[in-house]
């Protein structure tokens, strides 16, 4: 047994899964570094009056609530609305990927999954282990997050077509966007307090924020169940030597599954980059045809560039807020109370 066992190690190149999932993370992050700084600039122009930069409809990425309430009212009407379009369209591609791909926004595109990835491989090199909390406290954590989802999505649900535009046309609506640069122009000490401690325990437990808090992430991984994609373990060729669960970042005991169905996996593949088996491991679809890593990154880039391109060219991406309503609500935001 032992010797058949060393024929299934690895003897062809190692897997690039990682590679081609860092460079989607990386451009991705850049591409919101981007569209962050012509926000900022363009707030500092309406703000100084020195213009000079357009506002980037792609900060809406960042409205995920925003996203939610204009997807409600495009169901319930039938109309794009005219505040924070993109937010909705870009709600529908990551929600969209993690209906096809797992949970491909998290694990391929959110950049603040990417800093937390980083974070907690930081605390691993650093420290030689990450720590888990017991399971008696992990498994109350994990649920904050869909707990905090059901908060928004009751808050959402509860919200009538009239109701939703009063919301996103009221001044605090608009400017949901610049309060957002705001929290983190002008940092409170609460704020800044409570930042430093989600960042000290990302770097000790692997992704703290998206496995305990991100309402976001309890959202995609519900869509993920529905996902045909599923990493499938062939136990004939597995060697078991549990490499893939001490590398899986959502902590799943991917060694002595068939197949991951949890709603926790990130479709990240590093379990799969971690099997030294030939064949042992892989993402697989319905049938188990294996899913190559930049076949993965092919769907991810076709569906947000997809569904991008598609609101650009019908004209629904920019919304119909024009510059000068800025002009005249940003000076006086701080007055502006919640609707």
């Amino acid at each position: 047994m032992d010797a058949q066992r060393k024929v299934l190690i690895r003897r062809t190149p190692p897997d690039e899964s990682q590679m081609v999932r860092r460079t989607v993370q990386g451009l991705f992050f850049v591409l919101n570094l981007w569209i962050g700084a012509q926000f900022y600039f363009f707030v500092r122009g309406v703000e100084t009056g020195s213009g000079g930069w357009t506002r980037p409809a792609g900060v809406e990425g960042w409205l995920p609530i925003a996203g939610m309430m204009n997807t409600k009212y495009f169901l319930l009407t039938g109309e794009v609305p005219g505040v924070h379009p993109a937010a909705m369209f870009l709600f529908a591609a990551f929600l969209g990927m993690s209906l096809l791909l797992r949970k491909a926004f998290c694990g391929w595109l959110c950049p603040v999954g990417a800093v937390s990835e980083q974070l907690w491989k930081l605390g691993r090199d650093t420290f030689g282990r990450n720590f888990s909390p017991p399971r008696w406290i992990d498994v109350p954590l994990r649920g904050l997050k869909y707990l905090l989802f059901g908060f928004f999505a009751y808050a959402v649900a509860g919200m009538d077509a009239a109701d939703l535009r009063a919301f996103l046309h009221s001044p605090y609506g608009v400017l949901a966007d610049v309060k957002m640069l705001d929290f983190f122009r002008h940092l409170s000490v609460t704020a800044a307090i409570v930042l430093t401690v989600l960042v000290a325990a990302s770097v000790f437990v692997r992704n703290f924020w998206c496995r305990y808090l991100c309402p976001y992430g309890a959202l995609m991984g519900i869509a993920s169940l529905l996902s045909p994609l599923r990493i499938r373990r062939n136990a004939e060729r597995c060697i078991d030597c549990a490499k893939c669960a001490r590398a899986c970042p959502a902590k799943l005991p991917v060694d002595t599954l068939a197949r991951v169905r949890s709603a926790e996996c990130l479709g990240c593949m590093e379990c799969v980059a971690a099997c030294p088996a030939e064949g042992a491991l892989a993402m697989a679809a319905p049938g188990g045809r294996e899913v190559r890593p930049w076949v993965m990154a092919a769907a991810i880039a076709a569906v947000f560039l997809g569904v991008v391109g598609f609101a650009m060219v019908s004209g629904y991406w920019e919304g119909t807020v024009p510059e000068a309503v800025y002009r005249r609500l940003i000076p006086i935001m701080a007055e502006l109370g919640h609707p």
